[in-house]
């Protein structure tokens, strides 16, 4: 069994490299064409081919986390039909490979490709991704915008609650033109502070300079004012992390786990919806568990018999399953999120389905047959 494990492993892992390379050669180039807008332009400050292509290389492991179980599902439908074409995958059999244990061989195969999946999608590609954005920055001066408008975050602290609008976020992490509203507990606006830019230190709070801060008294109608007063710097203290403020900015998607669920944690204690960003958390916690389906759902195609070019149209039937579990996962994503579904049931469906396929061809094809 040793020497069986050996030859599938080698095959698979062969088989999904040149897969995902292939992918990632592919987006790599659709990536490079659209970054040739913003080479050269006016206000790119030296942003030529050189540093689109690093761009462009930095998005390379974020399109690895997206492709991985898709890649996997190919190459491992590849293997599987190629050593049933050549008849390897019958004298692997007569050798003792009944299907509990072939499906055992695989789900192991299929646990490290989790493990890698996971690795990559939490450590490497929010890195990369951000690596990114910092070079983009260094030659286009904003690190993220949030549309016209900027990033809305909220905050309670005692009883009064704050509103905090942030417009861009600059490559050195400072906060471009942030606005502090502040509201009582009966929600009325008390004061309103507004400043050139903010810096988060290392305690969490922000510290901000050239700041204007406007205060209003409406407890007495007939003496209603309005206060302002100019400060140079102001420290206000606060539990929104650089992070959370990016997340507003950015996709949640390009926040690792831990920090996608503190920023959750963080809109509901005060009171903000977090359908979206629920989704997105179970989605990355549910993604990588994919590639144990896709290995499962490449066994049946070992037990098939080919004809001599048969191989191509199983290959290219696992090219379209792929897709389709990828647009599946999307689209679920969307609907649940306008129908307010079960944010862990909107993210387990796609692999829930799929494995009920995956199961169910197993049984049918490889115990009934």
């Amino acid at each position: 069994m040793r020497t069986i494990r050996r030859l599938i492993y080698g095959e698979v892992v062969k088989a999904v490299a040149f897969v995902t390379l292939g992918f990632l050669c592919l987006f790599f180039f659709f990536d490079f064409v659209d970054e040739l807008q913003a080479v050269s332009k006016p206000n790119a400050l030296g942003y030529g081919l050189p540093q689109a292509l690093l761009y462009v290389t930095m998005l390379v492991p974020s399109h690895m986390y997206e492709l991985l179980p898709i890649a996997v599902l190919i190459g491992t439908i590849f293997v599987m039909s190629r050593l049933a074409q050549s008849s390897e995958y019958t004298i692997l059999r007569t050798s003792g490979l009944g299907p509990w244990r072939a499906l055992r061989t695989l789900l192991i195969l299929g646990a490290g490709f989790v493990v890698l999946t996971f690795a990559v999608g939490d450590y490497i590609a929010p890195l990369s991704d951000r690596t990114a954005q910092l070079l983009k920055a260094r030659y286009q001066g904003v690190y993220a915008m949030g549309g016209n408008t900027g990033a809305w975050l909220r905050e309670r602290q005692n009883d009064n609650s704050y509103a905090v609008n942030v417009v861009s976020i600059d490559r050195d992490g400072t906060l471009k033109h942030p606005r502090i509203f502040e509201f009582d507990g009966k929600g009325f606006l008390t004061s309103q502070t507004s400043a050139e830019f903010a810096r988060i230190e290392r305690d969490g709070a922000w510290m901000l300079y050239g700041v204007e801060r406007q205060h209003y008294d409406t407890r007495n109608a007939d003496k209603a004012h309005v206060r302002t007063d100019t400060v140079a710097g102001l420290r206000w203290p606060s539990s929104l992390t650089g992070e959370m403020v990016s997340v507003a900015l950015l996709k949640p998607d390009r926040m690792r786990t831990l920090d996608l669920f503190d920023y959750i944690r963080h809109l509901d204690a005060n009171g903000q919806k977090a359908q979206r960003y629920e989704i997105e958390f179970w989605r990355k916690v549910f993604y990588p568990l994919s590639c144990l389906v896709m290995v499962v759902l490449a066994l049946p195609f070992a037990y098939l018999h080919f004809r001599q070019a048969g191989i191509t149209s199983y290959v290219f039937g696992g090219v379209l399953i792929g897709i389709s579990f990828f647009l599946l996962n999307n689209v679920f994503g969307y609907i649940g999120n306008l129908r307010t579904w079960s944010p862990w049931l909107t993210a387990a469906a796609p692999g829930l389905i799929y494995s009920v396929m995956s199961l169910g061809a197993f049984s049918w094809l490889v115990l009934r047959r």
